[in-house]
Order: structure tokens, then C-alpha cells, then sequence
């Protein structure tokens, strides 16, 4: 099977070396100006890793040429942080064929849906079937071009569906034995909402920007960033996550609950769940403030699940007071840019029946 696999970065090498030591025909996809990763990995005819997954895959091809990597692929993995996926939807829409399978991993909040509007297809259109999961199968970081150090590939908790998710078993099927760890969500409002970086990032750097500004990240972020203070502000964003799960009626299992069933986490709580996690062991913490865990996981994800929840009648006066701080912290307004909104994404004409039933 070939199989396409568009972004080059710690995740998608992941993927990439995952799927090749499976056996798979992989064919790994940048653009020019992200191409690093790939011109190592070209040369050296693949991609190295150490860590849970080890050795040497070869990749049958790395590089920019995207419809060398598209044309003919029976899936296609869509690899990258949120603001990744509309472009890739734009650069990838000439060369799709009908029948082709797409998967969006991880969603960073309805990455399935930006991805069908990037190429120009309603959410019902069943020429291309779009899926997503709620998070990456693994924790890992490049540790040079063209090699990865994987801390953690999950056990469990995996979320993926289709849009719409009449579809979602096949693409399980399809992905499952090299991902047992898949678990089919009733549609992507339970993948999108399951994500758990928008729980713990913006809480966690929050609370340190301090010291993110003093050591320039020279300390762990989990072991060290996490303590019984913040563990409560991940815990309060976490509840009102929770509720707006209850109201669209999936359910949102709480971030130490599922990380214990992924492996990350040994202890199911906010505070020494994660500053004790095996999963979370020495990861660093990032070296500035303008970083994907603000930029990203609030104006992305808290920005998407806080109009979401106004939209269907929850209040969320935790995650607001996140966005206002560290909008005012960044000097942006997260809002105003409205990257994740129902607009955004098309779905702000639909009421909460209609959402449900739609998706």
C-alpha cells in the first residue's frame, strides 16, 4: 500500500518511520521552505529513530514534489500543527483522486472540516473520505534532521473519525493494525474536543512565563512546571470542557484519566500525574513565549471550543479568562483572529440539533 504522508516535522517523521517499518510504501512531503527534515532524510534514503520505535526505515521517497507523493496513494496522512492544514488542502486538492482516503492527525480542532473546505467539498461529500484523530500516536522530538527520539507511542485512547462518520470504521480498519491503539469516536466533535493540549499547555506555560523568560526554557516542563497550583487551572479548564462534551451529548473522558490510558501518565491527577509521568520524563520546556503551546493550543483550540460553547449555550469563564490573559501577554488578541471559530469552519448556521446530526 502506498501511502502519502504530508509533514515533516517530529510527528510526521514518527508516522512516516512507523508506517515504513510496517511495510508500507511511504512517500514523505514538505514545502520548500519547511524542507530540512526532508533533504536529510532524502539523502540519507530515510529516517533514523531511537527511543520506543528504533532503527532505520526506508522511505521510497522525501521531498517537495507533492504530486509525486499524492498521485496514487491509498491514504494520505496529514501531519502538522493546526495552521498547517489549509495549506495542505490547498497544495494537495489538484492531485486528489476520488476514493482516496485522508487523515488529519492530529484534528487541532476540526482539522477534518478545514481540510474539506480547503479543497472545496461539502461536509456530506463522500468523494474523498476525510477522517481525523484527537491527538498524535506519539510523543517524540527531532533530535537532528532526519532522525527522531520517540518517548511514547500510545496504548490506548486514539480517537479518530470520518466526517461524515458513516465512514469512520473504514478508515479504522484500514489504520488499526499499525495503530491498535485507535479507539472509534462517535464523530469529530468527540476528536476534537478529546485533544488534550488545550487542557495542559496554555495552563502549564501560563503559570511558568516567568521563568520560560528568565531560563529561556531551561527546565522541565512537566516535572517541573507542574504543581498543585496549576494542576487546579487545568482541572477548572478541564471541567468546562467536560460540560461542553455533555451538551453536544459525546463524552470527554478527563485529560489524567486518558493519559493514564495512553501510557503517558502512571497516576490519574492534575498535579503528580503529570510532573511524575514517565510519558512527560524530560521533555523540556519551550524557549520563549511565541510558541505553538500559546499560539497554537489557545488561539486554535480555546478560541474553537469557547465559541463553540457560546454557541451552544455553555459558559466557560476559565478558558475566557486564559484567552484575555495571555492575549494580553502576547499582545495579540487570539480572538479577533479567529483561526478556529464555528465560522471559520462553516458550521455557524447549524444549531446544536443540526450539528449533531450533520456530523
Amino acid at each position: 500500500m502506498k501511502v502519502a504522508v504530508l509533514g515533516s516535522g517530529s510527528g510526521g517523521c514518527a508516522i512516516a518511520f512507523d508506517l515504513a517499518q510496517h511495510g508500507y510504501d511511504v512517500y514523505l512531503f514538505d514545502f520548500k521552505e519547511f524542507s530540512t527534515n526532508v533533504k536529510a532524510i532524502e539523502e540519507k534514503g530515510g529516517i533514523t529513530s531511537t527511543g520506543i520505535l528504533e532503527g532505520f526505515a526506508k522511505l521510497k521517497y522525501a521531498g517537495t514534489d507533492i504530486k509525486t507523493v499524492v498521485e496514487g496513494a491509498d491514504l494520505i496522512f496529514i501531519v502538522g500543527p493546526a495552521y498547517s492544514t489549509e495549506p495542505f488542502g490547498k497544495a494537495v486538492k489538484p492531485y486528489l483522486e476520488k476514493g482516496q482516503i485522508v487523515i488529519v492527525c492530529p484534528s487541532s480542532c476540526g482539522g477534518s472540516i478545514i481540510f474539506k473546505n480547503a479543497i472545496g467539498v461539502s461536509l456530506e461529500n463522500d468523494d474523498y473520505i476525510v477522517a481525523e484523530t484527537s491527538t498524535l500516536p506519539y510523543a517524540v522530538r527531532v533530535t537532528e534532521p532526519g532522525s527522531i527520539n520517540v518517548f511514547l507511542k500510545l496504548k490506548d485512547g486514539l480517537l479518530i473519525s470520518a466526517v461524515p462518520s458513516k465512514y469512520t470504521e473504514k478508515v479504522y480498519s484500514l489504520t488499526k493494525d499499525v495503530y491498535p491503539s485507535l479507539v472509534p469516536a462517535k464523530n469529530v466533535l468527540q476528536t476534537t474536543l478529546q485533544n488534550g493540549n488545550p487542557i495542559i499547555h496554555p495552563s502549564v506555560s501560563l503559570l511558568n512565563v516567568a521563568l520560560i523568560e528568565r531560563t529561556n526554557g531551561d527546565f522541565y516542563f512537566y516535572e517541573e512546571g507542574v504543581t498543585e497550583a496549576v494542576g487546579r487551572l487545568m482541572k477548572a479548564v478541564d471541567d468546562e470542557r467536560l460540560e461542553i462534551g455533555k451538551k453536544l451529548g459525546v463524552e470527554i473522558i478527563r485529560d489524567p484519566e486518558i493519559g493514564v490510558r495512553q501510557g503517558y501518565m502512571q497516576e490519574a491527577t492534575y498535579d503528580k500525574g503529570f510532573s511524575k509521568a514517565k510519558g512527560f520524563k524530560g521533555i523540556k520546556a519551550q524557549s520563549g513565549l511565541d510558541y505553538r503551546y500559546f499560539n497554537e493550543d489557545v488561539g486554535y483550540g480555546l478560541v474553537f471550543m469557547t465559541d463553540l460553547a457560546k454557541h451552544i449555550r455553555v459558559e466557560t469563564p476559565i478558558m475566557n479568562s486564559v484567552i484575555n490573559i495571555v492575549s494580553k501577554i502576547m499582545e495579540r488578541d487570539y480572538r479577533s483572529e479567529s483561526n478556529r471559530t464555528l465560522k471559520a469552519l462553516g458550521l455557524d448556521k447549524y444549531d446544536l440539533e443540526k450539528l449533531k446530526e450533520i456530523l
